[in-house]
C-alpha cells in the first residue's frame, strides 16, 4: 500500500502532470490533498491501472479527497516555455486552485519550482510512493484522456482516442498526410526527420 503521507501533521497536496511526451496537445497537472490517515489501496500510479480503474478511481478520490484540482497548459505555451516549464507551471496553477492551501507538496519527479512560498519535496516515482501523488497522477490522466477524446471529434485522423497524442506511428503517419492542428506541440519532433515539414 502506498503512504498516506510524508508528515501527519500538515496539511500535504500531491502534485502530478500527464501528457510531457505527448506531440499534441495540453500537458495537464493535477493537485490533491486526502484527510489525515486516509487509505485506499486501489489507488495506484495510474500508469498500471486500466482506463476503466482509472475512470472509477477519478470518482473515489474527488469524492474522498479534501479539495482537489486540475490545470493545463496548452501547446502554444508549451511551444514558448518548453515542457518542463509548462508541467511545472500546471502544477502550480493547480496548487494554487486549491480551495484549503496546504502547508506542504509532495511533486512527482524531481524538477519544481514556484512562487506559492509552500515547502515541497521532489519524489522521483512519487507515483508509486504517496497514495496523494498517485491520485494526481489519477486525475491529470483521466482529465487529458477526456481532453483527447474531445479534439478526435474535430481531429479523427490522428486517432487521439486512442493514442491521446502520444508518438504512435499511426499519429505519426497522420501528420504527414494531413499536416498538423493549432494542438501540435511544434517543438516538438513530430517527424523522424524534422526537414520533412516546414514550420
Amino acid at each position: 500500500m502506498l503512504k498516506s503521507c510524508y508528515n501527519i501533521n500538515q496539511i500535504e497536496a500531491g502534485c502530478d502532470e500527464a501528457g510531457r511526451g505527448c506531440l499534441a496537445g495540453p500537458v495537464f497537472a493535477a493537485a490533491v490533498i486526502f484527510p489525515p490517515n486516509y487509505s485506499n489501496s486501489f489507488i495506484q500510479d495510474s500508469k498500471i491501472l486500466s482506463d476503466k480503474q482509472r475512470n472509477e478511481l477519478r470518482i473515489v478520490i474527488e469524492t474522498d479527497a479534501l479539495c482537489w484540482a486540475v490545470a493545463k497548459i496548452n501547446a502554444d505555451e508549451i511551444d514558448k516555455i518548453n515542457i518542463l516549464q509548462a508541467s511545472i507551471k500546471a502544477m502550480n496553477i493547480a496548487v494554487n486552485t486549491l480551495n484549503v492551501k496546504p502547508d506542504f507538496l509532495l511533486i512527482d519527479g524531481n524538477h519544481f519550482h514556484s512562487s506559492l512560498k509552500i515547502p515541497y519535496l521532489c519524489v522521483v516515482k512519487g507515483d508509486a510512493t504517496y497514495l496523494s501523488i498517485a491520485a494526481a497522477s489519477i486525475l491529470a490522466k483521466t482529465y487529458r484522456d477526456d481532453y483527447m477524446q474531445g479534439l478526435h471529434i474535430k481531429y479523427p485522423f490522428y486517432a487521439w482516442n486512442k493514442n491521446k497524442g502520444y508518438p504512435s506511428s499511426e499519429h505519426r503517419n497522420a501528420i504527414i498526410n494531413h499536416g498538423i492542428t493549432e494542438y501540435h506541440r511544434k517543438s516538438f519532433r513530430l517527424f523522424t526527420s524534422q526537414l520533412k515539414f516546414n514550420f
